[in-house]
């Protein structure tokens, strides 16, 4: 750890009505967080508090101290690292009353004072060769609760640490990780008294679930299975006994409404990605957003997006809350960006499809999407030919997440232009081996320069505001501010804020690493901090470089950046 600068402690005055209103004096390891809390977490602007900053996933912070106006002298305070850079640094902070609690690769935990960026504790879960390598070594962060920290582990197990010393309080083995080819890179999330995780294990011949456990006990509470049995519904959408190996996985953290008491949940590819000549049917509840209740697990709702997907699509990503007019009424809607390249609108509290728009230039699986939400003119991969196809296997935009802001009305994402050439291969399913059904290797664009692009959206009609463009993938999330700023990061390892109105760059600060990470801000003592992880990791700098070769020599690193107006 390497402190630039310390902050005071001391409470200050002179500053902005936002900040006034929730200055804090002190600091309270392990305060509790209350499902009360986290349900009106917006009232709490100083704090992060869960995996997006609140339930509805905006990625938006009250926050203003720092604006448009004075972003161009933010400077950094103090640094941390995590010291593990197999994997890179891919947790997105939370913030409780001053305690920062991150997650480096390798399934590291730390506990740290978020003015000074000294370490409180640690927690590093043990090393086990019951490691699927397909999936990564890193982890996306954790959720805070209950006087709990909770992380989902890379050997499929979800842990639960006392979040003032980072004792270990219970542990439970959610399936065998050697076995099932699965584990947990995923953020958990809280919901009342239960904490729910997904699981990897879409390219591999596994059957996905979402899983619930009792939050003070660990004691399993219950499993939504993401690819339905024999005798359940959908089950009939699956050819034969491909249901047994359907992927499906659930690896990015879902969404909660605490007034329609619903939990969302993304739901990824089917397997084997490439090859669907054994699975004919839709594959439910493959590249779906499925609704469920947050007490029991039971299906609510379901849209499948994309049905019998045979190109590796997900619908795994964020799932956006937003109550927004349409049609001549506000509506209860959602907004979920998909790897094949089109954001999905639908209304949240039935499902019903409202319209979807393109993020990527390069899009051809498809012609296009239809008022009722039917794909048109799908082009599929022929088994034992190669085609080429766009956006490659790397998304038409990837995990990284998109941001909500409320003062401009606009929702801010990436979107990546490259392509793939495609052999569909048949192949037996070996449970918990990698179950591509094909290979694939990265291809020029067809329609200008393969790169990256962030645009400002509406959220519902896909009209594009504005956009910027980058010569490599935008691999970064985005944080919007009430400060009319826009922070994320790019492949180089530059920082940089937008104007949120124009798109005109205000800020920028070199890291010295790729940026693949969710930049967020709280507060204490009445100032304003942004933090910024950097740290890529060699297997995404692997797939790059089919495409740019000089991505070989970016560098990695695992370091958390905190940056804050001079004092």
């Amino acid at each position: 750890m390497n402190r630039i600068g310390h902050p005071t402690t001391a409470c200050k005055t002179g500053v902005t009505p936002v900040l006034l209103a929730v200055m804090l004096c002190g600091l309270t390891l392990g305060a509790e967080v209350t499902p009360k809390r986290l349900n009106e977490s917006r009232s709490e602007p100083h704090n992060w508090l869960s995996y997006y900053g609140s339930y509805d996933a905006w990625r938006y912070s009250e926050l203003d101290q720092v604006n448009r106006g004075n972003v161009k002298k933010l400077i950094p305070v103090w640094t941390f690292q995590t010291g593990e850079i197999d994997g890179g640094l891919q947790s997105s902070p939370i913030v409780v009353d001053g305690v920062m609690y991150i997650t480096g690769a390798w399934n590291r935990v730390f506990a740290i004072d978020a003015v000074t960026g000294e370490e409180l504790w640690h927690y590093y879960h043990p090393r086990t060769e019951e490691i699927p390598g397909l999936y990564g070594t890193w982890n996306r962060g954790v959720a805070v609760g209950h006087g709990l920290v909770f992380m989902g582990t890379l050997d499929n197990k979800l842990v639960a640490l006392d979040a003032e010393s980072g004792r270990e309080v219970w542990q439970v083995e959610i399936e065998n990780a050697k076995q099932c080819g699965c584990n947990i890179t995923g953020a958990p999330l809280l919901v009342k008294d239960k904490i729910v995780t997904g699981v990897t294990g879409g390219d591999s011949a596994h059957r996905g679930y979402i899983s619930a456990f009792d939050a003070k006990t660990g004691r399993h509470a219950w499993r939504f299975w993401t690819i339905p049995g024999p005798g359940e519904p959908g089950n009939d959408t699956w050819k034969g006994d491909s249901w047994k190996f359907g992927g499906g996985s659930s690896w990015i953290t879902g969404s909660y409404d605490p007034e329609l008491d619903i939990l969302y949940w993304g739901v990824g590819n089917p397997a084997a990605d490439f090859y669907g000549e054994s699975r004919k049917g839709d594959n439910l509840y493959t590249d779906s957003i499925v609704a469920l209740d947050p007490d029991t697990g039971k299906l609510i709702w379901h849209y499948q997006e994309i049905p019998y997907d045979v190109w590796d699509w997900d619908s795994a990503y964020e799932i956006v809350l937003v109550d927004l007019e349409y049609g001549g009424e506000k509506r209860n809607l959602l907004v979920n960006p998909n790897k094949g390249g089109f954001t999905w609108v639908l209304d949240r509290t039935d499902g019903k499809f409202i319209n979807a728009w393109p993020l990527a230039d390069n899009i051809d699986w498809i012609s296009g999407i239809d008022e009722n939400g039917r794909l048109l003119d799908r082009k599929e991969p022929k088994v034992g030919e190669t085609i080429k196809m766009c956006p490659s296997i790397g998304g038409g935009r990837s995990w990284n997440h998109g941001a909500y802001s409320p003062k401009t009305g606009w929702f801010y994402t990436t979107g990546i232009e490259w392509c793939q050439e495609v052999l569909s291969r048949a192949e037996e399913p070996r449970e918990g081996m990698t179950y591509f059904g094909g290979e694939f290797t990265l291809a020029h664009t067809d329609k200008g320069e393969p790169g990256g692009h962030l645009s400002a959206y509406d959220p519902i009609t896909g009209e594009q505001h504005w956009r910027i463009r980058h010569k490599y993938p935008l691999l970064a999330s985005q944080l919007a501010t009430a400060g009319n700023l826009l922070f994320t990061g790019d492949a180089t390892g530059k920082a940089f804020a937008l104007d949120a109105e124009t798109g005109k760059e205000l800020w920028s600060f070199r890291t010295g690493s790729g940026i693949r990470s969710s930049p967020m801000t709280y507060a204490v003592n009445g100032r304003q901090y942004v933090a910024i992880p950097s740290g890529w990791g060699s297997a995404l700098a692997g797939l790059i470089t089919q495409l740019w070769p000089e991505a070989e020599d970016f560098p990695s690193g695992a370091t958390l950046f905190v940056f804050a107006l001079p004092e």
